[in-house]
């Protein structure tokens, strides 16, 4: 059976390194990009089966992003998980309003963002 791919999208680089260690670790497959920009060009490259996606980003914030994912028919059933220290009522609709699939702050637990990534990509 392929791997999963999942994309991270994670401008701090020791978090993109710590999340995909993580996410390797439990047998996906895991690309990485810096920006909204870069997200986008591999989100269709790659096609992963899920985004993680962090809001606050270079070039392009991850509401933009999601909007984008949701928008294109070639990309929308891709589930967007946020993963992000934005915490607010109002970061957290616009979240829904943008098309994210689940919203997660930060500092997150390890566990429970594994738990909520499986329960996505095995629909």
């Amino acid at each position: 059976m392929p791997k999963k791919k999942i994309l991270i999208v994670e401008d701090e680089e020791s978090l993109l390194k710590l999340e995909s260690i993580l996410l390797t670790s439990k047998g996906f497959e895991v690309k990485g990009a810096t920006n909204g920009r870069a997200a986008l060009e591999e989100i269709h490259k790659c096609l992963p089966d899920l985004v993680l996606l962090d809001i606050m980003l270079p070039e392009m914030d991850g509401f933009e992003v999601c909007r984008k994912i949701k928008q294109d028919p070639q990309t929308r059933d891709i589930p967007v998980i946020m993963l992000t220290a934005k915490k607010t009522r109002e970061d957290m609709e616009k979240g829904r309003e943008a098309g994210a699939d689940c919203y997660i702050t930060k500092p997150f637990k390890s566990a429970m963002v594994i738990e909520t990534i499986q329960r996505y990509i095995s629909k």
